[in-house]
């Protein structure tokens, strides 16, 4: 069965939003870390701003970014979303019926994992209804003070297990959690 990975960068203070204070951080180590955690999926579970913005970004970065670029453009992308009417943005399809039962589906296919990057709001769903198999927390080594939050208020208890910690020589940390169940 496949697993739904959540996969966010998280500032010392649990914020994720618009993270362009990451790139201070990056490195050949955590672009190849992005780029195998990439190559161990073959589909994107997103919400609607995520969506929005990738589908307005990544088809003109498929130059820029190489193999990463063809695999973001590439995959089959599933987009969680209430307003949206269609979605254009290559195989791209809307989910809008029941969530538990449309992701449930999706993990029953044949495939590799099913990654969340970014979606806040969906990733706080997802939690919620107990769909997320595996969290990975790239955490960079700044406090911002403020912005929207992973873990923000509303969120029901989570224990979590530690199955893995990568640290690389920016500072940044990836920690791995699973569900405990």
């Amino acid at each position: 069965m496949r697993k739904v990975v959540v996969s966010e960068f998280v500032s010392l203070d649990g914020v994720m939003e618009n993270p362009q204070w990451t790139i201070q951080f990056r490195s050949e180590e955590t672009k190849q870390f992005k780029f195998d955690e990439l190559k161990a999926s073959d589909a994107l579970l997103l919400g609607r701003e995520t969506y929005v913005n990738f589908a307005a970004a990544w088809p003109n970065l498929i130059e820029q970014e190489g193999e990463y670029g063809r695999m973001m453009n590439g995959y089959p992308k599933h987009v969680i979303s209430t307003t949206l009417e269609k979605v254009e943005w290559n195989n791209s399809s809307l989910i809008k019926g029941n969530i538990t039962e449309e992701i449930s589906k999706l993990k029953q296919q044949p495939g590799k994992d099913i990654l969340v990057f970014g979606s806040c709001a969906l990733v706080q769903t997802l939690m919620q209804l107990d769909l997320i198999d595996e969290y990975r927390l790239m955490v960079f080594p700044v406090v911002l003070g403020n912005g929207k939050r992973l873990f923000g208020e509303g969120i029901d208890k989570k224990v979590l297990k530690l199955a893995e910690t990568k640290t690389f020589g920016s500072g940044v940390v990836v920690l791995t959690y699973l569900p405990e169940r």
